[in-house]
């Protein structure tokens, strides 16, 4: 249970970080969400949006830091 809530904790630390990170940044992170293979599809009175490609390379990125982070706790 204590390593469960270190976890927690480097998480919300690294939330805490890309948040900062991307409130600093202003616009240079506008890219984001419209990445090819990010599907949006706009009529009248209907919006759809699936940021399919972000969604993937998000979980890329925080997969990856995971697995870095494991490394440092075993």
């Amino acid at each position: 249970m204590k390593d469960t809530g270190k976890i927690l904790i480097i998480i919300g630390i690294i939330a805490i970080a890309l948040g900062l990170l991307l409130w600093v940044s202003g616009d240079k992170f506008k890219w984001l969400g419209r990445l090819p293979g990010d599907i949006r599809i706009q009529r009248d009175n209907f919006r759809f949006y699936a940021p399919i490609t972000t969604m993937l390379l998000l979980s890329l990125v925080i997969s990856l830091l995971l697995f870095i982070i494991g490394k440092f706790f075993k």
